[in-house]
């Protein structure tokens, strides 16, 4: 009879243990609510209404009125702004290209091994821990025609004084050594990352086929390295094409109209000249050739693949 009660119980408890138990589901919305409120405030709210501007013919101090497409048509035609596009253009090439090449051959030399590599290293990096701002003041000193340090030392090897700033055909390249000497530590430190992690196999059998330095670097370096240097391109372009703070810091778009990219006529426009229907238009255009340059870096960047290497 005892038999039979266990027997029953254990029954029940088996068919107990089967049944799903009605449990809640974990509600997460009270942790995401927040995060989507900020997101909407910081984010979506200022885009829109950046959008509903662009429509708008809105100079400050005067009544607004609904212009429908006037404003982007009023781009296609104003000639400062292709200008501005031009400057954009060449001034993030020249700012990604020659921080890529010279942090990639910095990183190479302070891949071997010497005395004081590690010291070398720390101030080599010093430059990228400056504020801007400093940066644009302490370079518009060196850059000045008769007391700035650059021409006198460039006395030294017999080269006269140059206007570097001060030159509408000089002032775009001048503004770009700034940017190569305060970002080339960056790009030299991301290639050493990709060197630390360079297996070094195939470069003694690469000595014993009797490579040259030019083979190894050309066969093998390059190729494992190439989705650092993906890395530091995509990174570059992306700080370049927003830069805004030397250049107004050190030109304010001058000398005329000479070094004026579309983040300084963007500024001009809508906080000096106060119209900001048509700096807001300007905004749109802006963000949608941004959004361009990031397809194709991200499209170049997945040809870089590591699982490849």
């Amino acid at each position: 009879m005892a038999s039979v009660h266990i027997e029953d119980a254990a029954a029940t408890a088996a068919k107990n243990k089967s049944k799903p138990k009605n449990r809640l589901a974990p509600n997460y919305w009270p942790f995401v609510i927040p995060a989507l409120v900020v997101i909407a405030a910081v984010i979506v709210f200022p885009w829109v209404f950046t959008l509903w501007m662009s429509i708008n013919s809105w100079t400050l101090g005067q009544s607004q009125t609904f212009a429908g497409f006037s404003n982007y048509v009023r781009l296609a035609t104003d000639a400062r702004f292709w200008e501005a596009l031009w400057h954009t253009v060449l001034y993030t090439g020249l700012s990604v290209i020659a921080p890529v090449f010279l942090g990639t051959l910095a990183a190479l030399i302070f891949d071997a091994q010497f005395p004081f590599r590690g010291f070398l290293r720390g101030i080599f990096v010093m430059p990228m821990m400056a504020t801007p701002v400093a940066i644009a003041l302490v370079w518009t000193m060196m850059f000045h025609p008769q007391l700035g340090v650059l021409n006198y030392l460039l006395s030294f090897v017999g080269i006269g004084p140059q206007e570097w700033i001060y030159n509408q055909f000089s002032v775009i390249p001048s503004l770009v050594l700034v940017e190569t000497w305060q970002w080339t530590p960056l790009v030299m430190l991301i290639v050493l990352g990709g060197l630390a992690a360079v297996p070094r196999e195939p470069y003694e059998s690469a000595e014993i086929d009797g490579a040259n330095v030019w083979q190894k670097f050309r066969y093998l370096t390059l190729p494992m390295i190439a989705p650092f240097l993906m890395i530091a391109v995509i990174i570059r372009s992306i700080d370049a094409v927003k830069s805004f703070d030397i250049i107004y810091a050190m030109t304010q778009g001058g000398p005329g109209t000479a070094s004026e990219t579309i983040n300084i006529y963007l500024y001009n426009t809508a906080f000096s000249y106060y119209d900001v229907g048509y700096g807001s238009a300007m905004a749109v255009i802006f963000f949608i050739l941004i959004v361009v340059l990031s397809f194709v870096l991200l499209m170049a960047r997945q040809r870089a693949n590591w699982s490849d290497r």
